[in-house]
């Protein structure tokens, strides 16, 4: 998608992290979508080729005209303020926040040089500053995209699939699902797992025990560690899962399991979770559980294990639900509105 021509751009979304993370993963899906309508380009490293990009060090010397710098991390805001306020760009700056966390003193004061935030879910909306003008949008998904795919990404065959996809590490739930999944899977043996996500140098010996507990259930080859996958690759991940659980202690937002849901797969996900009680409709799409809670997780996995026409009820409502209630056009559209009222200001 070319870029516009430097007089043209409105919007420029910073992404300044290599790493792929969800505010990486945001901005891959909402530019194209929202390069229809507006002039919008990234910034910042490692970013496909196909997306409207300008490098960081020519945006001091654009033309001048007002412009929106949606910022989505503290480094991104701080490169906005560096642009703002010392090299004398012409930004409206908007920092998007999916956090419950109060803000720490760095960021109150990051925050600051916004003339609008953006909260993804109510929870942390309660915790933006009130002085500035906050409006709720939470993030959606592209279902054009998130769809059902034909099976074999896993090569896993004659298994139908529970399915854990994000960093492998405590605050996920991931011990907990360990211990769910090893109480279980005996009681099933048409099932097995596949955990899929990045193992830090820090975590590596908590990988390192989860594995010595599968081995020591004896169920190596029924619970199965992958690595992390390319955004393009997620949905036919997901299509491969019969089962999706979310099992994450905190999350800011957490979009995996309207992702999964998307591709008609059903979830188990943690309550009072990021925005999972949101997105998961407990007993209709699927089942939320208290956080911390390998035994509620287990007893949750149990059930649905254990009745394959409950969960075929919830498979068919999963993708319905998500359409009507997470759809990424209406965050791109909501964006947008918001970029040109800042963008209309003197």
């Amino acid at each position: 998608m070319p870029a516009p021509s430097p007089d043209q751009i409105e919007v420029i979304a910073p992404n300044l992290k290599r790493r792929l993370s969800g505010v990486t993963a945001t901005v891959l899906r909402l530019v194209p979508i929202q390069a229809r309508r507006i002039g919008i380009v990234t910034t910042g490293p490692g970013l496909p080729p196909d997306l409207p990009h300008v490098p960081l060090w020519r945006i001091p010397f654009l033309p001048r005209r007002p412009r929106v710098w949606h910022a989505r991390r503290n480094s991104d805001l701080l490169a906005g303020v560096v642009l703002k306020r010392i090299l004398r760009s012409d930004l409206r700056m908007i920092f998007t926040s999916s956090s419950p966390r109060v803000r720490s003193g760095w960021t109150r004061w990051l925050i600051g040089h916004c003339s609008a935030l953006v909260a993804t879910g109510t929870r942390n909306a309660a915790v933006m500053p009130a002085a500035i003008e906050t409006t709720l949008i939470p993030h959606g998904i592209d279902t054009a995209a998130f769809a059902p795919q034909p099976p074999g990404f896993f090569a896993l065959p004659g298994q139908r699939l529970i399915g854990c996809f994000g960093r492998i590490r405590e605050k996920k739930g991931t011990r907990d699902l360990v211990q769910a999944l090893i109480a279980v899977l005996p009681a099933h043996p048409g099932w097995s797992a596949v955990i899929m996500g990045r193992i830090m140098p820090q975590e590596a010996g908590f990988a390192a025990d989860l594995r010595a507990m599968i081995a020591a259930a004896g169920l190596e080859s029924r619970i199965h560690f992958r690595p992390e996958a390319g955004l393009d690759r997620m949905p036919a991940a997901y299509s491969d899962l019969s089962l999706y659980v979310a099992p994450s202690h905190y999350e800011g937002f957490g979009l995996t399991p309207a992702e999964a849901m998307a591709c008609g797969v059903p979830v188990i996900a943690t309550a009072g979770v990021g925005t999972f009680d949101d997105q998961v409709a407990d007993g209709v799409t699927g089942l939320l559980v208290p956080p911390a809670d390998p035994p509620a997780l287990t007893a949750a996995l149990d059930r649905l294990l254990a009745d394959p026409a409950q969960l075929a009820q919830m498979a068919a409502a999963t993708r319905p639900h998500v359409a009507a209630h997470f759809d990424i056009a209406a965050e791109a559209e909501a964006l947008i509105s918001l970029y040109r009222r800042l963008l209309a200001q003197p």
